[in-house]
């Protein structure tokens, strides 16, 4: 992603049955229409430009790709092998890029070591044309990311955009040269249907993710994630020309960690809690709480690890946490992690709930992060960044 997409199964239009209620609560007046049957549909970070969206409090997935930025130059210049092959025109693909500035660093970045690559290189006398492909979610806004664009003139690469899931085939089998694709990868393609049945174990009541629930809910999260990494790996291999590489930069916990000792798990945790509080007041249904769930999953190394070695296709030369993203912390105060988190959510939970809450749910969850001990003592909560550098193998 240089960003984030959010990977929901699609809303459809068609809601069986409403019910309308009305409310009055000092500060905040509206009415909340809430379907007594909703189904998810994919949706995105939230466009534009205005005070809550993904361009403007996206800086800790900026501070990946910062953090990336050195390791991703070095890997792209080591492993590229040009020995074979003559390029006429090398074809990028950004996975997940969302509507921000960071996907066009990203890019840049990828661009810039590869210039130095094959000027370096004997085996091309020429440096080919650079055509980079931005995908995500179809209702991700295309718009806002191209008017970040400078002049054609003044960027060295042709581009265009490819709406779809990532978790499907998107471009013709061995089309690709490089793959790439930073914070996206946490985003499942839907919530597990468990979690919303009362008859099963995995029912997830009273909570909106598997921070800090029972480990048959944090089982089905864990199904669900690998059902979905599988899938997106069998269609980037069938993508990817031989040879071809593939950059991933992964969110995540360490090895042996819970999601609750992660800053992110935590804070998805606190708007859970602000979402019961509301329902115990009567401000909103608690059965639209209780059929609320993240489709969001954070992997350990290890898991990841696991998954991309059962593809047999994809070979992992470099996998490893990223060094020193905590020096790249751009979120220091408490209206910047909140705003980020408006940013990541608020599309989901309006969808459910309707808009009216959104103001109300993130003032009360400001309050809450306040006093909170991975915003007062973030050292103690253990987020990483998992990169991952992959190769392509030989066709047979």
């Amino acid at each position: 992603m240089g960003a984030a997409a959010f990977r929901l199964n699609r809303l459809s239009t068609w809601l069986q049955v409403f019910v309308s209620y009305n409310y009055t609560h000092s500060r905040y007046n509206y009415n909340v229409v809430s379907p007594t049957l909703i189904q998810y549909h994919h949706t995105a970070m939230n466009g534009g430009d205005g005070p809550s969206s993904y361009a403007r409090n996206s800086s800790y997935q900026r501070g990946a790709i910062d953090a990336a930025e050195a390791l991703l130059r070095k890997e792209i210049h080591k492993r590229l092998d040009l020995t074979n092959h003559t390029f006429s025109t090398f074809t990028i693909a950004d996975f997940g890029c969302s509507s921000g500035p960071n996907t066009l660093l990203a890019v840049d970045i990828i661009i810039q070591a590869l210039l130095h690559k094959f000027s370096s290189s004997m085996a091309n006398d020429k440096t080919p044309e650079f055509q980079v492909f931005f995908n995500d979610l179809s209702h991700t806004d295309f718009n806002a990311l191209f008017a970040l664009l400078p002049p054609q003139s003044q960027r060295p690469y042709f581009l265009a955009g490819v709406p779809g899931s990532f978790y499907g085939n998107l471009f013709p089998k061995a089309s690709l040269n490089l793959a790439y694709s930073s914070c996206a990868l946490c985003w499942l393609s839907d919530v597990p249907p468990e979690l919303s049945d009362t008859t099963s174990p995995a029912y997830n009541g009273g909570r909106i993710h598997y921070t800090g629930a029972s480990k048959e809910v944090a089982q089905a999260y864990a199904c669900q994630y690998k059902k979905d990494i599988t899938s997106f790996l069998v269609a980037r291999s069938r993508e990817l020309a031989e040879d071809g590489l593939m950059a991933l930069i992964v969110p995540g916990v360490p090895d042996g960690f819970l999601c609750s000792q992660a800053s992110t798990g935590s804070e998805f945790d606190l708007v859970g809690s602000c979402l019961m509080d509301m329902a115990r007041e009567g401000r909103i249904k608690e059965e639209d709480v209780d059929s609320f769930n993240l489709p969001i999953y954070y992997t350990t190394p290890k898991e990841l690890e696991e998954i991309i070695r059962c593809n047999g296709e994809l070979k992992i030369e470099k996998m490893g946490t990223l060094d020193g993203v905590e020096a790249h912390d751009t979120m220091p105060d408490l209206e910047s992690r909140v705003l980020y988190l408006r940013a990541v959510l608020e599309r989901l939970i309006r969808t459910h709930f309707g808009h009216q809450i959104l103001d109300e749910l993130f003032d009360r969850y400001s309050l809450k992060l306040a006093q909170s001990s991975f915003f007062l003592y973030p050292r103690t909560h253990k987020s990483i960044m998992i990169f991952t550098l992959l190769t392509r193998l030989r066709y047979i």
